[in-house]
């Protein structure tokens, strides 16, 4: 199977992901730092496999599937991470933590359903929104425990708050924007408009332009 450009990128992002997480367990001088660093290039490769897909029109099934899948691991890896060195405060991880999954599971059950139906989940960019907000968030909070005891106790308060803050955005992005993509797919739900398996209609040129516009 012959791989595009954009899908090698989510592929490397999900080759990243347990070398990221080695190196934050792994304790040695700096290692928060250098796994920042990782999460970092990874989160990025996010960015740049859609912007590329986008632009060269390379968009397939496949990479939906593959860039859908990496941004969630690298999330879902990072919040564990953060949750079991006790990075968020008491009960704000968990909490996070339980939204955040559920929120997943959630959309992937809806998209699940609309697939068994025949239609295409149209594209929310409140979800891109929520990602770039724990993006930034988790690289801030990984960072102020590299430099926990180096940087002056103000400084990493300051950034301390700065991550949580953004997280606690990231949280109600991830809401608002579950609500939103229900009521956007609201039809996949709805029994009378399941489509047959016998035959089906051809697409219109709205379906097809849905498509490629599809989360990926």
């Amino acid at each position: 199977m012959k791989l595009n450009l954009p899908n090698k990128l989510s592929i490397l992002r999900l080759i990243l992901i347990p070398f990221f997480v080695a190196v934050f367990y792994w304790n040695f001088p700096g290692h928060f730092i250098v796994a920042a660093g990782i999460f970092a290039i990874a989160a990025f490769t996010d960015f740049l496999d859609g912007h590329i897909a986008r632009k060269y029109n390379l968009v397939t099934d496949l990479g939906k599937f593959l860039d859908s899948t990496a941004d969630k691991v690298l999330v879902l890896s990072a919040l564990v991470l953060m949750v079991d060195t006790r990075v968020f405060p008491y009960m704000y991880g968990g909490i996070c933590a339980i939204v955040v999954i559920a929120r997943e599971i959630l959309i992937s059950c809806l998209r699940m359903v609309a697939a068994a139906k025949g239609y295409v989940m149209a594209a929310d960019k409140l979800g891109k929104t929520k990602t770039i907000l724990q993006d930034i968030s988790i690289f801030i909070l990984i960072i102020y425990e590299g430099f926990e005891g180096i940087w002056g106790e103000h400084t990493l308060r300051v950034i301390y708050y700065a991550g949580l803050i953004i997280f606690a955005l990231s949280i109600i992005m991830a809401i608002v924007s579950a609500v939103h993509y229900f009521y956007i797919n609201s039809h996949a739900l709805d029994e009378s408009k399941a489509v047959s398996k016998v035959g089906h209609k051809e697409e219109t040129d709205g379906e097809k332009k849905l498509e490629s516009e599809a989360v990926e």
